[in-house]
């Protein structure tokens, strides 16, 4: 008997790109992220992607203090796989970004790689009632650039490279698979890659049906079978780009980090309510959702035992 396909949801709790205006339910606090990483595990989730924030204000928070807030405990409730974010904020320095994975091991970093445009200001034509200034300034600012230069990512690779921390290559755009084949060529990353294919934020690619296709087709060329795909949908496209890439062999990853809704005009109370979403869909296809350790064999990591915290 055919055994069935496993697909890997991961679920990115809270990010760095919406505020806490925009939604009551967005984790904030080193609780309400421990929470919502181990009630999205509990839902499906084989791996948790986290930012940290300041608790008063909810802006993003890149030091390893605020991480050790949470990681212990999510550690000893749960045998999800941790991803630590380097992609921090795009106003920060590369060395704030990689601080949380060099110090705490984990067993999945996430890694963006190339510089883009990073565009948050259509948000305020939706969110206008903002209770921080710092919210207002960071959304409405047209100037940032999220800098990830073939030395910044070399930066992170080598700080990582004794932890034997595995990383989720984050692709905003097709330049970014080339990125990502130079590093491979060159042996600074090995197979299997774990590559996030990202759509729909603004100064990256696109969330059209052609765009998906787009990147899964460059990626097949460039990779072959030596990488397990994975995408993200920004925004409401979240799970219409989940659907079609289960269907075509990919994994998915959800979360408030990239959507706060769970239908039109509903705000998602909780990751859990999304990853069940996700779950829903790939079962509904017929496939299984993958357990952690299932996982973790399918992207050769490590051990939640070999991480440090």
């Amino acid at each position: 008997m055919a055994t069935k396909r496993k697909v890997i949801i991961t679920c990115a709790v809270t990010g760095a790109i919406h505020t806490p205006s925009m939604s009551p339910y967005l984790p904030v606090t080193p609780e309400e992220i421990t929470e919502a990483a181990i009630g999205a595990a509990e839902a499906g989730a084989a791996i948790v992607h986290l930012h940290a924030r300041d608790p008063q204000t909810g802006q993003p928070d890149q030091s390893p203090e605020a991480f050790s807030k949470f990681l212990p405990v999510i550690k000893q409730r749960s045998n999800v796989v941790v991803n630590l974010t380097t992609g921090g904020a795009p106003t920060m320095t590369i060395q704030e970004r990689v601080r949380p994975a060099a110090t705490f091991k984990p067993e999945v970093a996430s890694l963006n790689l190339g510089s883009m445009n990073f565009g948050l200001f259509g948000m305020l034509n939706r969110f206008k009632d903002l209770k921080h200034q710092w919210e207002r300034d960071y959304l409405g600012n047209k100037d940032i650039i999220f800098r990830n230069s073939f030395g910044d990512i070399e930066h992170i690779l080598t700080t990582c490279a004794g932890n034997d921390t595995r990383f989720e290559f984050e692709c905003y755009d097709t330049a970014h698979l080339y990125n990502l084949k130079y590093f491979y060529d060159q042996g600074m990353v090995k197979a299997p890659l774990f590559i996030q294919t990202v759509f729909g934020l603004q100064g990256g690619i696109g969330n059209h049906p052609e765009d998906v296709l787009h990147m899964k087709r460059t990626a097949d060329r460039l990779f072959c079978d030596k990488y397990q795909w994975s995408v993200l949908g920004a925004g409401r496209q979240q799970l219409n780009i989940a659907a079609m890439a289960a269907a075509m062999g990919g994994n998915i990853r959800v979360g408030l980090e990239d959507s706060l809704w769970a239908g039109p005009g509903r705000l998602a109370q909780t990751n859990a309510e999304q990853v069940r979403a996700a779950r829903q869909i790939i079962e509904g296809l017929g496939f299984e959702v993958a357990t952690p350790d299932e996982a973790r064999e399918m992207l050769s990591l490590k051990g939640g035992d070999r991480v440090g915290f």
